[in-house]
C-alpha cells in the first residue's frame, strides 16, 4: 500500500526496526545506498528479529538508481525538520511514498529542493534538533494507514 524509503541509512537498529515495522504494515522499505553498515550485520537482525524474512525490502546502490526505476505516477513526500506544512496536514493516497535522510546528516539540500512543497515535518520542540528515524517513520507511516482506514487487506 505505501512506500518507506531510506536515504543512506546509518545506524542498523534504526533500519531493523523499520525493516519490522514494514513487515507488520506490509509496506514496501525502499534501502538507498550507500548503506552506513552491512546489511548481515547483528544489529540489523537484532532489531528486525525474525520480520527480515517477512519484510519486502528492495536495496537501491544509489539516489540515481533509486530514481530511474520509481513509477513516474507514484508521489514522494520528503520528510524533513526543514519542511513547511505539518505531516497530518497532506492527504495520502495508496502508493505514496516517503523519504527520510540518514540519522546524521538528513537529506541533502538539492534532494529537498527537487520535492517542493512536498518535504513535511513532525512538529517538535524548537530546542530539539530531531527525532529518532524509527520513531518518525512510524509517525508519519501510521497516519498514512490511519487517513486510509487501515485499509490494507493484509493487515486488520
Amino acid at each position: 500500500m505505501f512506500h518507506v524509503v531510506l536515504f543512506q541509512p546509518e545506524i542498523p537498529p534504526n533500519t531493523g526496526t523499520i525493516m519490522r515495522l514494514c513487515a507488520a504494515s506490509n509496506t514496501r522499505l525502499h534501502l538507498v545506498g550507500p548503506l552506513g553498515f552491512r546489511l548481515d550485520a547483528a544489529s540489523l537482525r537484532r532489531a528486525g528479529m525474525d520480520y527480515q524474512e517477512l519484510a519486502d525490502v528492495q536495496r537501491w546502490s544509489d539516489w540515481s538508481a533509486y530514481q530511474e526505476e520509481s513509477p513516474d505516477n507514484s508521489r514522494t513526500f520528503a520528510i524533513s525538520t526543514h519542511g513547511k506544512q505539518i505531516y497530518s496536514k497532506s492527504e495520502f493516497r495508496p502508493g505514496d511514498r516517503f523519504l527520510f535522510g540518514s540519522e546524521g546528516s538528513g537529506l541533502p539540500v538539492p534532494v529537498l529542493e527537487s520535492f517542493g512543497d512536498r518535504v513535511l515535518r513532525i512538529p517538535m520542540a524548537p530546542e530539539a534538533r530531531s527525532l529518532n528515524l524509527a520513531i518518525s517513520v512510524s509517525i508519519v507511516l501510521y497516519e498514512a494507514l490511519r487517513q486510509n482506514g487501515f485499509a490494507n487487506p493484509d493487515i486488520s
